[in-house]
């Protein structure tokens, strides 16, 4: 019995311990236990096909790992204590029983409080116990320092979304398009929104919980604001266009590619998709595919003649009545030569 609780209280910390370094310290590996946890509270939330709910399934996860770590810890020290308990202790007046005792010993010592009424008395415990109390103060400080790092990515991305819905909506208002403006803002800009999605996908890959961290709101949801960043690198690869734009248009189309392509195999079952399909699967996963999108009215429009958004829910760049260029389609595949004009 004594040798069985041991290595299962050995086992279960060992676990989280691995757990700990693996999310915190091997990014780009997604730790099985964390992982699993994560995906089983997003599926259980996103079956209720709301958006108020689907969002909150992020900080629910978070919560839910941090939380099993501090349980399996406590339940593994108490599984080491419960054989010795209170035989190996200095036990003071109304002691519990083994389990009681063990329990408390164990939650006293994880939380770095310590116990007045049981003192280990064996040697070996004596220099256990301060172990749980190092590694429990780790337990904080992990949790910590994964909040500090995991809000300025969700930042980040909330703040391209908002980014591509607002360029999206003045382009619709003043029917000027990116790749008609001068070479060189143009090229800039698309310079600066290749560079911003590349880093919003090297998140995804350091921070797998930021995949489930949805938006409620549209203007803020990158799965969103997908389409219109597609449109706006097809638009800028056309033959018409001046060579810098149309290089600088390319990057984004390669930086939209891997960023699906990240999509697909981390947070789609590694299923094989081609852009168009991942990023219609994202969008759709994270409740934006088949809702209305709010967006703000023409400035000299009263609210009734504010413009319908289109049936899928999300503006684009040319969804204005008038607009000079029509919308163009999503790529299919990446086996598209880059001169091809995608309006065509």
């Amino acid at each position: 019995m004594t040798l069985l609780a041991t290595v299962g209280g050995v086992v279960l910390i060992s676990l989280v311990v691995h757990d700990i370094f693996t999310v915190l310290f091997r990014p780009g590996v997604e730790s099985r236990f964390s992982g699993g946890l994560v995906r089983g509270v997003w599926t259980v939330l996103r079956r209720s096909e709301r958006r108020r709910i689907v969002g909150l399934a992020g900080p629910v996860a978070l919560a839910a790992v941090v939380c099993s770590w501090a349980i399996m810890l406590l339940l593994g020290w108490t599984l080491i204590y419960l054989p010795h308990y209170p035989g190996d202790f200095t036990v003071g007046a109304g002691a519990g029983t083994p389990l009681v005792g063990s329990i408390h010993v164990s939650l006293a010592t994880l939380t770095t409080l310590g116990s007045s009424s049981a003192a280990p008395r064996a040697a070996w415990l004596q220099i256990v116990s301060p172990l749980e109390a190092l590694i429990g103060f780790g337990l904080l400080t992990a949790a910590v320092a994964y909040l500090l790092q995991l809000y300025p990515v969700l930042s980040r991305r909330r703040s391209l979304a908002y980014e591509i819905h607002l360029l999206a909506d003045a382009q619709r208002r003043l029917g000027v398009a990116v790749a008609q403006m001068e070479s060189g803002p143009a090229s800039q800009l698309y310079a600066e929104l290749a560079s911003r999605l590349i880093a919003v996908e090297r998140d995804l890959v350091k921070f797998p919980i930021a995949y489930y961290f949805a938006e409620s709101d549209p203007r803020f949801a990158l799965s969103a604001a997908m389409p219109a960043l597609v449109e706006l690198a097809d638009l800028g690869v056309r033959p018409r266009n001046p060579s810098s734009i149309r290089l600088r248009a390319s990057m984004l189309q390669e930086a939209i590619d891997d960023f699906a392509r990240t999509i697909a195999e981390r947070f789609l079952s590694g299923q094989d998709h081609t852009t168009a399909e991942a990023l219609q699967a994202f969008e759709r996963d994270h409740l934006h595919g088949r809702h209305e999108a709010r967006h703000a009215r023409h400035p000299d429009q009263p609210p009734a003649a504010r413009p319908r958004p289109p049936a899928s829910g999300h503006w684009t760049l040319s969804d204005s009545p008038g607009a000079a260029t029509p919308p163009s389609a999503l790529r299919s595949s990446r086996s598209a030569d880059s001169d091809t004009d995608p309006g065509a």
